[in-house]
């Protein structure tokens, strides 16, 4: 008989952090990733800061106008700066000092990463 026969998930990964002593399972749903990310309306425009587990279909929907709110009725469709993390808490706590940022931060921020404050969802790698 063939298939997996294990305790833990076919698919686990085993390792031992000496710190945290035992034995620590990662799959697919304590590896998920979680995203904090700016749009825009443009170069120095309106600004709108989130947080999704899933960027390209959250990307989508602000430039499909798909939900009524901010990003539609300002036009806010242009990705210019995301972040990656693997906690959620973590993602919703960053997302939130972003939000308390000043907007010249906010805008310093994107400059650092993306001075021509190109749309970079094209770039986003997709998810399995």
């Amino acid at each position: 008989m063939g298939g997996c026969h294990s305790v833990f998930s076919c698919h686990s990964v085993f390792f031992v952090i000496p710190a945290q002593a035992g034995i620590h399972v990662f799959n697919e749903e304590n590896m998920k990733q979680y995203y904090v990310y700016i749009m825009a309306s443009h170069k120095n425009g309106t600004l709108y800061t989130g947080v999704t587990s899933d960027l390209l279909k959250r990307v989508y929907e602000h430039k499909s106008d798909i939900v009524d709110g901010f990003t539609k009725k300002y036009k806010v469709h242009t990705l210019v700066y995301y972040e990656t993390m693997n906690d959620i808490t973590v993602a919703i706590e960053r997302e939130k000092q972003i939000k308390r940022w000043k907007r010249l931060w906010k805008i310093n921020l994107i400059a650092e990463n993306n001075p021509d404050w190109k749309d970079i969802s094209g770039f986003l790698p997709t998810q399995e």
